[in-house]
C-alpha cells in the first residue's frame, strides 16, 4: 500500500510556474493566485489545494490531470455531482477523496478496493447493517474500523476474530450479558476488558483464571460468596481485595 498523501517537501514548495503560458494568468491581479505560493500547475500539493480552496469553480478541470496529487485535491473541492459515476481511479490517494465523499448509499464498489485506507474509509461511513461485508477483511485496521460501528446485536460475529486489537474493540462494545463469548479468549488484555464489564454472576466464573488481574477484576464484581475461594491466592493484590469486600460485607450485616 501506498503512504503517499497531500504534503509535499518544502523544497517542492518553492517551485515556480511559468504564468506567461498559464490559463488562469489573469487571476494574478486578482490575488487569486501567486507565483509560488498559490498555483494549479506546478507539482506542488500545498500551492495547488491554495488554488483550488480559493477558485474552486476550476476543480472540475482537473479531476482527469494526468498528476495523481492534482487529480485527488481536484476532488476534493469539485461538486459532488461531478464526482458520481465516475471509472475508478487508477490512484489509490484519488480514491481515499473519492470514498471520502460520495454518498454512503454509492460506495459498493469501494467496499473491496485493494487499498486498505480505501476500505476503512468506507467502513467508516457505510450504513452499520452494512457492515457484514467487510467482516472478513484480509486487514485487521479495516475490521478493527467495523467492529467500532458493528451493530450491537451482530458483534457476537466478531467474537473471535483472529486479530487482538479487534476482540479488544469487541470487548468495550458487546452488551455485559453476551460477554461470556469472549470469557475463554486466548489473549489476557481480552480477559481483562471482558470481565471488567461483565454481570456480577458471569464475573464469578472467571475467578479461576489464570490472569492474576482478572481474577482481581472478578473479585470485585462477582457476588461476595463466590471470592471466598480465592482468600489464599498466590497474588497479594488479589488476596487484600478478597479481604477487603469480605470485610466491608461484614461491616454492612452489622449495621
Amino acid at each position: 500500500m501506498s503512504e503517499r498523501h497531500f504534503e509535499v517537501s518544502p523544497l517542492t514548495e518553492v517551485m515556480l510556474a511559468d504564468c506567461s503560458v498559464c490559463p488562469h494568468r489573469a487571476l494574478l491581479a486578482e490575488g487569486k493566485c501567486v507565483q509560488g505560493d498559490i498555483c494549479v500547475t506546478v507539482h506542488s500539493g500545498r500551492q495547488i489545494d491554495r488554488f483550488l480552496r480559493r477558485n474552486p469553480q476550476f476543480a472540475p478541470d482537473y479531476l482527469n490531470d494526468s498528476f495523481w496529487e492534482r487529480r485527488a485535491i481536484a476532488a476534493r473541492h469539485a461538486p459532488l455531482e461531478m464526482l458520481r459515476n465516475r471509472p475508478r481511479d487508477a490512484d489509490e490517494v484519488v480514491r481515499r477523496v473519492l470514498a471520502s465523499r460520495l454518498p454512503i448509499d454509492e460506495l459498493d464498489d469501494y467496499l473491496h478496493d485493494t487499498d486498505r485506507e480505501v476500505r476503512m474509509t468506507v467502513a467508516a461511513r457505510i450504513a452499520p447493517e452494512c457492515l457484514t461485508a467487510l467482516l472478513g477483511d484480509e486487514d485487521y485496521l479495516v475490521r478493527l474500523q467495523v467492529a467500532k460501528r458493528m451493530p450491537h446485536g451482530q458483534l457476537r460475529r466478531m467474537a473471535h476474530d483472529p486479530d487482538r486489537e479487534v476482540r479488544k474493540e469487541v470487548a468495550r462494545r458487546m452488551p455485559p450479558f453476551a460477554l461470556s463469548l469472549l470469557a475463554k479468549d486466548e489473549d489476557e488484555e481480552v480477559r481483562r476488558l471482558v470481565v471488567s464489564r461483565m454481570l456480577p454472576d458471569d464475573a464469578a466464573k472467571m475467578l479461576a483464571d489464570a490472569d492474576w488481574v482478572v481474577r482481581l477484576e472478578a473479585v470485585q464484581r462477582a457476588p461476595v460468596e463466590f471470592i471466598t475461594e480465592l482468600v489464599d491466592d498466590d497474588e497479594p493484590d488479589v488476596r487484600a481485595a478478597v479481604r477487603q469486600r469480605l470485610d466491608e460485607f461484614l461491616q454492612g450485616d452489622n449495621q
